[in-house]
């Protein structure tokens, strides 16, 4: 039976924290959904079709996944593509706070249960907020 995890965020932008999660992830499971959240009431930097693009040049080649997005519950999410994992990245006990309720959520109202990678060394200061920071910068 094929292992289906999803892993799930805004990814704006897709980063080398988020990349390391996706590659561990590979070595969990047989195939992973990379889901792009679309909030209508969140302002991004970039739009859901540059995002998947820019996802999916971060992993060329890489045939184990699936980059969609998705404005449904993110349980609903996971049962539409049989997966029975939600995996997260956490940088830091604030992370790991907010994720271990979401966690609880998720298993309470669908069965799905979460695996938690802590970020590797070295990239747990990275995040989207950061990046785009930066890209600001870099564009002034």
């Amino acid at each position: 039976m094929k292992r289906t995890a999803i892993f799930v965020g805004s990814f704006d932008p897709f980063h080398e924290g988020h990349k390391s999660i996706v590659n561990r992830a590979l070595s969990l499971f047989d195939h992973v959904v990379i889901g792009i959240g679309v909030n209508p009431e969140k302002k991004y930097m970039f739009t859901v079709d540059e995002r998947i693009e820019r996802i999916k040049q971060c992993l060329p080649d890489e045939e184990r996944i699936t980059v969609e997005a998705y404005e449904v519950l993110t349980i609903d999410f996971a049962n539409r593509h049989g997966a029975s994992y939600i995996i997260k990245g956490v940088r830091n006990a604030e992370d790991f706070v907010y994720e271990q309720k979401q966690a609880q959520w998720n298993k309470e109202h669908g069965g799905i249960e979460t695996i938690l990678l802590f970020a590797e060394p070295g990239l747990e200061d990275i995040s989207s907020t950061k990046v785009r920071k930066q890209i600001r910068k870099d564009n002034c």
